[in-house]
């Protein structure tokens, strides 16, 4: 299977995974979310560490429900496939729409659906998905629906369950500005603007 883990809930809590990046799709990421990703490499890295050396010294003993083997080359599978999605990365500025009302990438969009229900949600990477934090895909059919509108539109929203109408309320951007964040990153971390 090649997915990663990366979000980690507490020690014995399941890990979340990183949904496939489609075909021909760039993959747009904050520059916070490029660190979080970053940070998880890092992890990974020392988890496969520690499990090599737990492999070297056990004595065919089990150390958890896996075979140290095993749970070595998950993580190095995972560890792969994480360089391979940073390698990828394009991080984007939100920063730079910070006070337009024009939907773009980063953006934090409060929206009204008919019924009067309204909801708040940040459009992010895939890499950044976090649904039950209103961080939903650019990808997705609600951020498709939104990107480019204005704050005061009206846009239709296409999902399986129909057409839907949504009033756009509020745009704001809340990502940091990337060039000072920038200036202290690393060389691999300079990708696009």
């Amino acid at each position: 299977m090649n997915k990663a883990f990366v979000k980690e809930t507490g020690d014995n809590e399941a890990l979340s995974l990183l949904p496939e990046m489609p075909s021909g799709v760039r993959n747009y990421i904050t520059l916070a979310g490029y660190r979080h990703l970053q940070s998880e490499l890092q992890r990974l890295m020392n988890a496969a560490q520690s499990a090599a050396v737990r492999e070297e010294n056990s004595d065919n003993a089990a150390f958890s429900e896996m075979s140290p083997e095993r749970t070595v080359r998950e993580i190095e599978q995972n560890i792969h496939y994480l360089q391979a999605r940073l390698e990828m990365a394009e991080i984007v500025d939100p920063g730079v729409h910070a006070g337009e009302e024009q939907i773009f990438f980063g953006a934090n969009v409060t929206y009204q659906h008919a019924s009067g229900e309204q909801q708040s949600v940040t459009i992010v990477g895939l890499d950044e998905l976090d649904p039950d934090n209103g961080r939903i895909s650019w990808l997705s059919p609600v951020a498709q629906s939104l990107l480019g509108a204005y704050a005061g539109d009206e846009v239709t929203l296409e999902s399986p369950a129909g057409k839907e109408i949504l009033k756009i309320l509020a745009v704001h951007y809340l990502a940091p500005n990337i060039e000072a964040d920038m200036a202290t990153a690393s060389p691999d971390d300079k990708k696009t603007e």
